[in-house]
């Protein structure tokens, strides 16, 4: 099917080549509406004053009237999804006047320009108005010349480049920094240490403090033309008791934030900018440390400048009624709330889209009823971003469909990802036993990660959780050699890889210790001899998927994390291997960690695998400190 635009400005046609994933499907032409093939229609496009778009039909094609850049995209996307002319005028426009996805590139993983091009143009096919970048410490800035030293950081060139292509489409790029907490990366230079409370919390009320963030607020400003800033402050819960509390006493901890808060506002003021921030510390420093679900009373003691609009961030429960509760104590609060949810792509290799969209149909549904006006869909990269940035396109298909309450058909998915959505979704099955959507676990992260012979996660298991992987390995192949040509294609054949990997060593450590003990030699045997070696071939061809991934996506900066967590895994494998000659060929007496009794895993209460996330590479690995 290919769409004919009629009477096409040539600013639009400008953008239009370069929405690439589009533009095979779209011609121009001067001539009016004539009749059209089964291959081709022709559809006349014009501004309109209408937020959204309108799509009707007549013999021959029909008009799509549009009122922002986005919106004709997704009206083209919608136009091209179907098979035939709709008898009814399509009318949509989306519920939220700010509607935009955020991604993270501050946990290793800083994405590279034609990357964040895509999901911009991604973005703009699916309607929404913005794309967030998370910098936390990843944007180059003036005066500071060791904040993301060696991290991959954004120069002002890059973004400069990135907020243009992103206006080209009428994307708003925005920056989501860090004004407070999470500056964990900055803390190992004695020359920031001076400056931190405690953890990675910045020291309120200090010199060097508020020269660092006027050097960032600053390098900020000169680099987005986008003039709605996020400046985080989120789960500072240890404000005020380290430095801070040596250097002026026990203070009220609420009254330290405001005055770190009021200083910051200054500066973005002189900027004119208008501010974001992140809420949960209200709650916190109010009442009892929690943020969903705290005491009300205390709430009445806080006070949210009338500047700031408060981003109230969930992505923890798939119940209408949770974010509705929520949404109604943030406007005890404040009158300006937006709402923050997430696309899951933060807890290992693969994605939860699943329950992301799960989550995403409450959490909208009660913003719509609720009448939020701005929503964020993030994207984070927790402990090294190891999932694809596109990994999450589902979650980001329906909450589009949804904020439009589209009848899109599965079809424009296929347009953009070149694989059904169905078939998109088994990313989610090399996490077992998620299908419903109603749980999650990432037990692919730490089934890859646990050691052989020490088996904290063994207990975990289940009869068929290796088989599991076997399963979904295979699904995964059938697809990629069905679909060879998609430009996604990567992130299949990496979770493919490792699905092939985990079918092997899920159940590893069970069946080693199970044999040992059972002083089954002949197993020992077949395990050091054939499974081990297979493994690590496995594993290798793992490790230059994932790694071909990531150089795909991101900038190299931050892949050596990965190269010492999968090499040192591979190396381990290696030395359980010689553990077990040397024991079969009676050079040691025993296996120690082999004769410790075993005990379930004891890291959390929950130890049920369907629901169990773990996300610490550090605690996964080892019950030593890394």
């Amino acid at each position: 099917m290919v769409l004919e635009l009629v009477h096409c400005e040539e600013d639009i046609r400008a953008m239009l080549r370069e929405a690439v994933e589009l533009a095979p499907y779209l011609s121009f032409s001067a001539e009016d509406i004539a009749e059209s093939s089964p291959l081709q229609r022709k559809y006349r496009i014009h501004f309109q004053e209408e937020e959204g778009f309108r799509i009707s039909f007549q013999e021959g094609g029909g008009e799509i009237a549009y009122h922002t850049r986005p919106a004709l995209l997704r009206a083209l996307l919608y136009a091209l999804s179907l098979a035939s002319a709709e008898e009814k005028n399509i009318v949509e426009h989306c519920a939220f006047s700010e509607f935009g996805m955020m991604f993270d590139l501050s946990r290793n993983a800083v994405l590279r320009t034609d990357t964040v091009k895509r999901l911009i143009r991604i973005a703009a096919y699916l309607g929404y108005s913005f794309v967030g970048l998370y910098l936390e410490d990843t944007i180059e800035v003036e005066g500071e010349p060791y904040f993301g030293y060696m991290r991959g950081r954004l120069s002002r060139k890059e973004i400069k480049e990135l907020d243009d292509y992103a206006a080209l489409f009428g994307i708003s790029l925005r920056p989501f920094i860090q004004t407070l907490a999470h500056l964990n990366q900055i803390t190992r230079y004695e020359e920031y240490q001076k400056s931190i409370d405690v953890n990675d919390i910045l020291l309120p009320e200090d010199s060097r403090t508020e020269e660092l963030l006027r050097h960032l607020i600053r390098s900020v400003a000169e680099a987005f033309r986008s003039r709605k800033i996020n400046i985080g402050m989120d789960e500072a819960e240890m404000l005020g008791l380290g430095k801070y509390l040596k250097k002026h006493g026990y203070r009220n901890r609420q009254e330290i934030m405001q005055r770190h808060l009021k200083k910051v506002l200054e500066i973005c003021r002189e900027y004119g900018y208008t501010v974001q921030m992140w809420s949960d510390m209200f709650f916190r420093l109010a009442g009892d440390g929690a943020y969903y679900g705290s005491e009300e009373k205390p709430l009445s003691e806080v006070a949210v400048p009338e500047e700031v609009e408060l981003g109230y961030w969930d992505y923890y429960s798939t119940e209408e009624a949770h974010y509705t509760e929520n949404i109604r104590r943030h406007r005890k609060l404040a009158d300006r709330v937006a709402f923050v949810g997430g696309a899951w792509k933060w807890t290992g290799f693969v994605p939860h889209n699943r329950y992301s969209i799960a989550a995403g149909k409450a959490a909208l549904g009660a913003c719509k009823k609720a009448g939020i006006s701005s929503v964020t869909i993030t994207a984070w990269g927790d402990d090294g971003a190891e999932a694809s940035a596109f990994s999450v396109l589902p979650t980001l298909y329906i909450d589009a469909n949804i904020a439009y309450n589209s009848k899109m058909p599965e079809e424009a998915f296929q347009k953009l990802s070149g694989y059904s959505l169905q078939e998109f979704l088994l990313l989610d099955e090399v996490n077992p036993y998620c299908e419903s959507g109603e749980t999650h676990n990432n037990a692919s992260k730490y089934l890859l990660y646990n050691d052989p012979l020490l088996g904290t996660f063994d207990s975990v298991l289940r009869e068929d959780t290796a088989e599991r992987f076997r399963e979904v390995g295979e699904k995964l192949e059938r697809v990629i050699r069905a679909c060879e040509g998609s430009a996604f294609t990567y992130i299949l054949e990496t979770a493919r890889c490792l699905a092939l990997v985990l079918e092997r060593k899920a159940d590893l450590g069970k069946r080693i210790r199970s044999a040992y003990l059972a002083k089954d030699e002949k197993t020992l045997l077949e395990i050091t001899e054939q499974e081990i070696p297979l493994l690590l071939k496995r594993m290798e061809a793992f490790y230059a998927s994932f790694r071909a991934q990531w150089n795909r996506e991101n900038k190299s900066f931050g892949f050596e994390v990965q190269t010492v967590r999968l090499g040192g895994l591979m190396q381990r494998l290696k030395d359980v291997q010689g553990i077990l000659q040397a024991y079969l060929r009676k050079e040691i007496p025993a296996v120690m960690e082999l004769d410790e009794p075993v005990k379930p895993f004891h890291y959390f209460e929950n130890n049920n695998i369907q629901s169990l996330n773990y996300n610490l590479w550090t605690d996964i690995v080892s019950t030593s400190k890394i």
